[in-house]
């Protein structure tokens, strides 16, 4: 209907009113605006690397660039890149079966994610059973949207610190139903800077492989490795699209962005094995070429570089995100109330601030969530984390700190956290 003003009202779809902004990325966009005020403000929000993106890589697309490399692709990505990314999956990921058939090209790892809910999953409909999303929680904080807008249910499975918010395979078991379609996993783990170790996985292996061939035979796992790259503290990285009982059920996702600083090149990949992997290969590609048809051609070669010519580089950043690991977990392990697993990957801690709910800061405002703490923290110390809500299970009771920053500014931002904490009655 037309109001008094001549402005046309129209109604949007549900499933965008039902949709919430990313907590992640609102918090980022305050602490640069009170930054672009002239504030003193510490970001620790931001899931980037403060890094630019190695000099070979960027030199790559300039040159391809000049070469005229700037027509469309073809909608997985250019047979060469997606062979070389095959090789990569097959020979670092060990995962069997895999050629440049089976890899999909797309708009970042968000972007992958998207396409496979969106080629896995139906709304419930007459007749057709609800289908269930496996997710342990905490969790990145678009799983659950993207699923959910592709018609699935969640079903959440919560781990919590003193696990290092890792699940069990007995929690696992008992979340699977005869509904179960997908379970996601990531490790390491966004928000949580936790990771699986490979015993940990097989055993997870084994507990899909087993419901598998019981009571879900299409039960599939996607599983995100976006930060494979990013470990330390000791524990191997293992993809479990390796194991051999499952990898013909899942589907590996990964990208550019974290490991080699090319957050804005918008580069991630998906993968599955076999005559699995085909089918899911042709039908996110027939996705894709309905929504984005590809990435820009120029950004092929730069990911060609990045994954046969960078590995110095990215060492060289994993070894500066180990130091600053192990200085933020001193500093904030070290604090009243706060309970923190070591970060092993990813460049995040999660702490748990709940011991502080119920006091109030030195201004008055009262503390009795992981919402109202991050924002007394920005607006009183300029410290800007990112509260736990939108990550789920025991999220709400946590903050997420970024250490994708100098070691100089997690020890002000640390002592200003510290000093914010000493003020609370």
């Amino acid at each position: 209907m037309q109001s008094m003003t001549g402005t046309i009202e129209i109604s949007l779809s549900d499933r965008v009113d039902a949709l919430r902004p990313s907590s992640t990325l609102a918090v980022t966009a305050l602490a640069k605006q009170l930054k672009a005020e002239g504030k003193d403000v510490l970001s620790f929000a931001a899931g980037e690397p403060d890094f630019d993106t190695p000099e070979p890589i960027k030199q790559a697309a300039i040159a391809a660039l000049k070469a005229g490399q700037t027509k469309y692709a073809p909608a997985p990505g250019d047979p060469e890149t997606r062979r070389i990314i095959a090789e990569k999956l097959a020979t670092e990921n060990r995962i069997p079966d895999v050629t440049a058939d089976h890899v999909v090209i797309s708009t970042g790892g968000k972007n992958s994610l998207y396409l496979l809910f969106q080629a896995l999953l139906d709304p419930p409909s007459a007749g057709k059973q609800p289908q269930e999303v496996i997710l342990p929680t905490p969790a990145w904080v678009s799983y659950k949207p993207q699923a959910t807008l592709a018609g699935g249910t969640i079903i959440e499975v919560p781990a919590t610190a003193a696990n290092d918010f890792k699940i069990t395979p007995g929690q696992l078991a008992g979340a699977i139903t005869p509904r179960s379609r997908i379970l996601c996993l990531n490790s390491p783990s966004n928000p949580c800077g936790t990771m699986y170790s490979p015993d940990e996985l097989a055993a997870l292996a084994q507990v899909v492989a087993e419901a598998a061939a019981t009571t879900c035979p299409e039960l599939v796992i996607i599983t995100d490795e976006i930060y494979e790259k990013i470990i330390y503290g000791g524990i191997e990285h293992r993809s479990i699209g390796s194991f051999p009982e499952v990898a013909h059920r899942t589907i590996t996702v990964n990208g550019l962005s974290k490991a080699y600083a090319m957050t804005g090149w918008r580069v991630g990949y998906c993968a599955g094995s076999g005559e699995f992997g085909l089918r899911i290969a042709k039908a996110i590609t027939k996705l894709q070429g309905q929504l984005t048809t590809c990435i820009p051609t120029f950004i092929y070669p730069a990911i060609r570089t990045a994954l046969t010519e960078c590995a110095e580089d990215v060492e060289r950043m994993r070894q500066q995100f180990a130091q600053r690991a192990e200085l933020i977990h001193e500093r904030i392990s070290a604090m009243p109330g706060i309970v923190c697993p070591k970060p092993t990957g990813a460049f995040y801690v999660f702490p748990d601030i709940s011991a502080h709910f119920g006091k109030t800061t030195a201004s008055g405002a009262l503390i009795d969530s992981a919402q109202s703490f991050a924002k007394a923290l920005l607006n009183e110390k300029l410290v800007a984390c990112v509260p736990g809500e939108d990550f789920l299970g025991s999220g709400p009771n946590c903050a997420r700190f970024s250490f994708a920053c100098s070691s100089e500014q997690i020890e002000q931002g640390m002592d200003r956290l510290a000093a914010f904490l000493e003020g609370l009655n």
